[in-house]
């Protein structure tokens, strides 16, 4: 199965976010050799538009391809339309038939490639259209507010005061995993009713957005490697 790890430059909350050093290595390496590690993964490829992200890749052993396209790397471009270009220009240019692919983020380093591995696995025994990784919310969503114009608190559902242990557990995206497979992409989708999720502890689903989940990042991988 194809990997994709896109990784366009030009990050605003965290400069330069996906080749900075994450305890002496690239935040993405962790990504590359996580996908390297996965028997049931054939090739890693790195999407960007960035010419130093693609050094840095290639050096961590990506695939040589090519560079994203500008209008594909701007703020307001859709992911989904980076994987479909993406896909199509390798069956193109490689006479290739691609019909699944996983993407992972390189900015959830902590995912390990026992949980790649565990998610293409389910994918493929539900003979799935997507499956995508989630991760058990702490606090039950019905307690979650909005903040109106005058900085009062509206509620998002029904109001409930129950106690926690009470509510059903919720579960949020943790941006880790994503295996589809291109005929439900190809449709402008990440979900049907063939769509499962993979569940992952909060330990290994950070996301890395800002300096703070940087600085987590490192905490947590420095007592994973104590």
């Amino acid at each position: 199965m194809l990997a994709i790890i896109p990784a366009r430059g030009g990050s605003k909350g965290l400069p330069n976010k996906n080749i900075k050093l994450l305890n002496g290595k690239p935040l993405i390496a962790y990504t590359i050799e996580a996908a390297l590690a996965c028997s049931s993964i054939t090739s890693v490829l790195v999407s960007t538009d960035d010419q130093a992200i693609y050094d840095v890749a290639i050096n961590y052993g990506a695939q040589e391809t090519f560079l994203r396209p500008q209008e594909l790397a701007t703020d307001t471009a859709m992911a989904i339309d980076n994987y479909i270009y993406t896909i199509e220009r390798i069956n193109r240019e490689q006479n290739a038939n691609i019909k699944e692919f996983v993407v992972l983020q390189p900015t959830s380093p902590l995912r390990n490639s026992e949980d790649i591995e565990q998610a293409i696995a389910l994918f493929k025994k539900k003979q799935a259209d997507s499956v995508i990784s989630y991760c058990q919310e702490h606090h039950p969503i019905s307690w979650h507010k909005y903040l109106n114009e005058s900085g009062q608190l509206e509620d998002i559902l029904p109001n409930n005061i129950d106690n926690r242990q009470a509510l059903q557990p919720s579960y949020f995206p943790n941006g880790a995993i994503y295996v589809f497979s291109y005929k439900l992409i190809a449709s402008r989708k990440y979900y049907s009713e063939k769509s499962y999720p993979f569940i992952m502890p909060r330990t290994r689903s950070v996301d890395i957005d800002s300096i703070d989940d940087f600085n987590y990042a490192a905490f947590l991988l420095e007592k994973l490697n104590a």
